[in-house]
């Protein structure tokens, strides 16, 4: 009797265990849930390889977002009609890096001051924003601003901060082009002129 009484206390027990272990596992993998942050800063392919030489960033997707145009393709936004902006897509794990470390690299990568578009790209479709997926990341990004304009008071920062809309990935040759096309990649970018711009912006 007393040897049965035992062995259900420790089944007992034993399930209370296993409940908790249940438990506290599921709310780390709640808190530990990948975030995504977008961005619009330009031509995609100088977005990706910043943000993935972040430690903490898992992926960047470039994509179009921002308009209305359902399912559009490189050639639909390319005429600066559809609303979108070409951008990235960063998905980051928020225990090892912060949004407000994003925006940092975001702001360091692009022209604040150009309200045509960003570099030798032009139009609508690559003008910089940063796409707010809820009200924390808005006062982030507003916050950011604000501190930029403090850095630079004799400029006008023309960069948007908007609400996220639906992001639509953009075509497979243009995924990681920086990665698979480097000599091109590398050819454009100094052809368009965004690092000297950079270098002027922020410095060396």
């Amino acid at each position: 009797m007393i040897k049965k009484l035992f062995q259900d206390c420790l089944t007992v027990v034993l399930v209370v265990f296993l409940l908790f272990s249940a438990s506290v596992f599921a709310e780390g993998v709640v808190t530990t849930k990948p975030a995504v942050a977008v961005f619009a800063g330009g031509c995609f392919w100088c977005m990706e390889e910043p943000f993935d030489e972040l430690p903490g960033v898992i992926s960047t997707t470039s994509g179009y977002t921002g308009g209305k145009t359902e399912n559009p393709t490189y050639k639909d936004i390319s005429n600066g009609k559809t609303g979108h902006s070409e951008a990235v897509q960063v998905t980051y794990d928020p225990t090892k890096i912060s949004y407000v470390a994003l925006l940092e690299v975001f702001w360091h990568n692009i022209d604040p001051f150009d309200e045509g578009g960003q570099f030798c790209d032009k139009g609508d479709q690559y003008k910089a924003a940063i796409f707010y997926q809820d009200e924390k990341e808005k006062q982030l990004a507003e916050a950011s601003k604000l501190a930029l304009k403090a850095k630079f008071p004799n400029e006008i920062v023309v960069t948007s901060i908007r609400p996220a809309g639906k992001f639509f990935p953009a075509e497979d040759y243009h995924q990681d082009y920086y990665l698979n096309n480097p000599r091109r990649y590398q050819f454009y970018r100094f052809t368009c002129g965004r690092d000297q711009r950079l270098n002027e912006v922020w410095g060396g």
